[in-house]
């Protein structure tokens, strides 16, 4: 018998209870709920027949689309955990993630099958693979190399890995259970109702777990429609919002600011929207007191993907009196803030590392028990991030513990490009800070210090053969040396502030290049 948690029962049960209602509408291709429904089981019996079943994992590498969630749903229903990786790695990235992951299928969309075939060029060993959609696994799977009996899900089996950048130089797998997704949403459904009559807007990329956790899943519990967007273009979606009657969304502030400084905004329809969701970074004011121009305010959200992802919400009749904070608890979740220099719990108003827990929080990171024992102590995951709670119980983001930034919704891990950069020759070291922008939130400022004649533009390209084009620093920076505390760790609020000061000066603002 399947778990009271799992999540491959919320399909069939809006199936049965609304048929004919419109579950996805992919570019203008609508699918109802007994379609959808009809391809998921469809698929599962031929992953089934084929010899794939819980315990595995299967990876994908695609964009958002109708097939990519008849995968993800047969995944759910056998228990199989679901991998979606990113598409804008290069294929030495993603050839790494594909090796880490050890998926007894890799599913690829026709639109990134070169990237995928050359990162798996790079994987040492075998992987199955298999194009997504009627056309391929639906139509026909490859065998399993290792068959497994078919069981139905269990709530603590895996149902997501999203992988996630953190404060260490490799991205870590984040395995989310069913249950942690269920109790997700359930929290997320009380503090944000959704009815089968809403619209939801997913603007997301499917390997983020916002794109699944924050209102997708959620819309499919209550029979509600997912518009799905490939990928984010303002001016449509400006135009989708009043063609498909679109009650609601989520984004990241960049998305909310390309939105308002598009050259339709202000003639846009914007009637049907009820609540829009922010979440990835704390929202601008300027941005806010645009957007209510318009008579919209945003719900802010803080979490993160090892919380599956919900953990704080302001909600709208709060945002006036709390500007710039981020909430409450959601349901269901619990939070304290700690002292990090002693580990005591704070009490009242105060200013410390949040730490979180509940049913929602993830059980660990693929495979790493050693990554995982340091997010943890006992039952609280350590956020990294440092909040202040005021004496209302709201929350405000004050600073990262850890060094990770925030570009554009994206997670970027200075270590990467810190290890990146130092394979150069002529680098001696570097040191990473993401600073304040206008339009990506926060984006990167390189500090190099070399060892011989090189350039910005030589490191830049150097760089750019190894990372993804969103994790580029948008500055580099040649230092003499590195500044550094008494214990020799490099000081990075130091080189914030210098980074902050130096791009203030319009000239260098414009060159980039050279602080020396």
């Amino acid at each position: 018998m399947a778990g009271a948690h799992t999540i491959g029962r919320w399909l069939r049960d809006s199936a049965v209870a609304a048929p004919a209602r419109i579950a996805v509408d992919d570019r203008g291709v609508r699918t109802d709920y007994r379609a959808l429904a009809a391809r998921v089981d469809a698929l599962a019996a031929r992953l089934t027949d084929a010899g794939y079943g819980a315990g595995q994992r299967i990876a994908t590498v695609s964009g958002n689309s109708t097939d990519h969630i008849v995968a993800f749903f047969a995944c759910a229903e056998l228990g199989i955990a679901f991998v979606p990786l990113s598409w804008r790695l290069t294929p030495g990235e993603l050839a790494d993630l594909v090796t880490r992951t050890a998926p007894a299928l890799l599913l690829i969309d026709d639109e990134h099958a070169a990237l995928a075939t050359a990162a798996l060029e790079l994987v040492e060993v075998h992987v199955s693979r298999a194009a997504l959609g009627v056309a391929g696994v639906e139509r026909d799977a490859p065998p399993a190399e290792q068959a497994v009996a078919a069981r139905p899900a269990r709530d603590d089996d895996p149902l997501l890995v999203i992988y996630t950048s953190g404060s260490e130089a490799a991205p870590k797998g984040v395995v989310l259970t069913h249950e942690n997704c269920f109790w997700n949403n359930l929290a997320l459904d009380r503090a944000m109702p959704l009815g089968a009559d809403d619209v939801v807007l997913a603007i997301l990329p499917q390997y983020h777990v916002a794109a699944w956790n924050v209102q997708p899943l959620q819309a499919w519990w209550r029979g509600a429609t997912v518009v799905l967007e490939r990928s984010f273009d303002p001016g449509r979606v400006l135009q989708l919002i009043p063609e498909r009657g679109v009650t609601t969304m989520m984004g990241v502030p960049t998305q909310y600011r390309m939105l308002l400084q598009h050259p339709n905004w202000a003639s846009a329809d914007l009637a049907s929207l009820r609540r829009v969701v922010v979440g990835g970074a704390t929202i601008p004011d300027d941005l806010v007191t645009s957007w209510a121009a318009r008579g919209l305010t945003f719900t802010q959200g803080y979490g993160l993907t090892e919380a599956g992802p919900n953990v704080l919400y302001l909600a709208p009749e709060l945002v006036a009196d709390h500007p710039g904070a981020v909430g409450r608890p959601y349901p269901g979740v619990d939070a304290r803030l700690v002292d990090p220099a002693t580990g005591l719990e704070l009490r009242g108003v105060a200013t410390g590392e949040l730490w979180v827990r509940g049913a929602s929080v993830f059980p660990g990171y693929l495979d790493d028990p050693d990554a995982t024992a340091r997010a943890r102590s006992g039952e609280w995951l350590r956020t990294g991030d440092l909040l202040h709670r005021d004496a209302d119980g709201i929350h405000r983001v004050v600073d990262r513990l850890k060094e990770i930034y925030v570009s554009g919704g994206e997670n970027i891990a200075p270590a990467e490009i810190e290890g990146v950069l130092n394979r150069h020759p002529l680098v001696g070291a570097s040191a990473v800070v993401g600073v304040p922008d206008p339009v990506w939130g926060e984006r990167g400022c390189a500090f190099v210090v070399t060892d011989g004649p090189v350039s910005a533009d030589e490191l830049r390209a150097f760089a750019a053969e190894r990372l993804a084009a969103f994790k580029l620093p948008a500055h580099i920076v040649l230092l003499d040396e590195l500044p550094r505390s008494t214990i020799d760790k490099v000081a990075r609020g130091r080189l914030r502030r210098m980074a902050q000061d130096l791009l203030a000066d319009p000239p260098l603002k414009e060159e980039h290049d050279h602080a020396r």
